[in-house]
């Protein structure tokens, strides 16, 4: 059975009031085009370091939603609570055309769609794997961490998660603290806990994180307290520096972007203990020279390596 899609063309201003009005009518999971660049806060939490050019905003956008002719719900119905919101929204805000386009697609899992890209992976003798694969025969023998990302975080797949995971399995001892900045899905701090590590602290700016490290901790069967996220910047707020802890960490991860480890490099030092290490990555290789500048800059640290996959780069430092 195909999926009705809607798409209402508005103004890039009503967007969020429409989203606002889709939701309190009962409208799940909805597909937002504009031409709106990401603002720096935005790119901060993401794994983008180069920018997709995009045309000129011309404060169109596109908001769509679907309707399954299955279920319960009355499409009639409900595009009459869409066209009196609408009508409501138009007294205080300009929504520009407010044309409603159908089509159908034939997928009527499509919001589940995503999951047929995650299979089975290996990182050496590691098996990552989301909970609805089988573990293959082949891998059976392997450290298994299980990760389901949502729709929020990646899958870890991606060659700098790799590169961090690789560098975890050189530096984590038995009982060792890991900070886990920009924790995402959890998988680098669960990995350092299946490694053998005692606890994790993680901080993210996403407080969908939060939620994310507790499923993943539960499929991995790992005790929640040994694994605790904050969401908030390390950088600049205090409340989350205090948490994090000072001098107290030995092994730090960092999977984020270059223009974001510049500015956390001269942070990280005063919650680690002395010879300890520092692991980054999210670095497209163009932006390498100027990590390693702001690491040689810091007296803190001594270079330990630097490793690469693909187009990405992982530098690992010492605090002296």
């Amino acid at each position: 059975m195909k999926w009705k899609k809607f798409t209402l063309t508005t103004t890039t201003e009503a967007v969020d009031l429409v989203s606002s009005m889709f939701d309190e009518i009962g409208i799940e999971g909805i597909e937002i085009e504009d031409n709106i660049p990401l603002t720096e806060a935005e790119t901060k939490g993401m794994f983008i370091d180069i920018l997709p050019e995009l045309p000129p905003d011309e404060g169109v956008a596109r908001v769509s939603f679907y309707l399954d002719p299955d279920s319960d719900t009355n499409i009639e119905e409900m595009l009459i609570k869409v066209e009196e919101g609408l009508d409501e929204l138009s007294m205080f805000t300009d929504l520009g055309a407010r044309t409603i386009e159908t089509s159908e697609t034939e997928d009527k899992d499509w919001i589940n769609n995503w999951k047929q890209y995650f299979k089975p992976f290996t990182v050496d003798d590691i098996l990552i794997k989301p909970t609805w694969e089988e573990i293959p025969e082949e891998h059976k023998e392997k450290l298994l961490i299980e990760i389901d990302p949502g729709t929020a975080f990646g899958t870890g797949q991606h060659e700098t998660t790799q590169l961090c995971i690789r560098q975890l399995k050189k530096y984590v001892k038995p009982g060792d603290l890991v900070l886990d900045v920009g924790t995402g899905s959890g998988i680098l701090g669960i990995t350092a806990l299946k490694l053998g590590a005692g606890e994790v602290f993680g901080t993210d700016l996403d407080e969908n994180a939060i939620t994310a490290v507790m499923e993943n901790m539960e499929s991995n069967h790992i005790d929640p307290e040994k694994f605790k996220v904050l969401k908030g910047n390390i950088i600049n707020d205090k409340e989350v520096k205090e948490a994090a802890g000072f001098e107290k960490y030995d092994v730090v991860v960092a999977n984020i972007l270059a223009d974001v480890i510049i500015p956390l490099q001269k942070e990280i030092p005063v919650h680690m203990k002395k010879g300890t290490v520092f692991i980054t990555s999210g670095i497209i290789n163009m932006k390498e020279e100027a990590v390693k500048q702001a690491f040689a800059a810091n007296d803190a640290f001594e270079l330990v390596e630097i490793t690469y996959q693909g187009e990405w780069v992982s530098v690992t430092v010492r605090k002296k």
